[in-house]
């Protein structure tokens, strides 16, 4: 039995290229304070060295847990 995963990890330029909603300032803004705005803890943001990936899942999931009327 195999088991396959598919990660969509994308950059900032990816990702706002991809989701026009999202400008490159705002998004490296919330990247930035993601320890005080829950984003660290959602772990959709991944680091290598330099190099900041977005798992675009774990963002939406992150975006819909501040929606406050929910």
């Amino acid at each position: 039995m195999t088991i396959q995963t598919a990660w969509a990890y994308l950059t900032v330029r990816q990702f706002i290229v991809k989701h026009t909603a999202f400008n490159a300032g705002g998004l490296r803004s919330l990247i930035f304070n993601e320890d005080q705005n829950g984003l660290a803890k959602s772990g959709a943001i991944v680091r290598i060295g330099r190099k900041v990936l977005i798992d675009e899942f774990k963002f939406f999931a992150w975006v819909e847990s501040q929606n406050k009327g929910a």
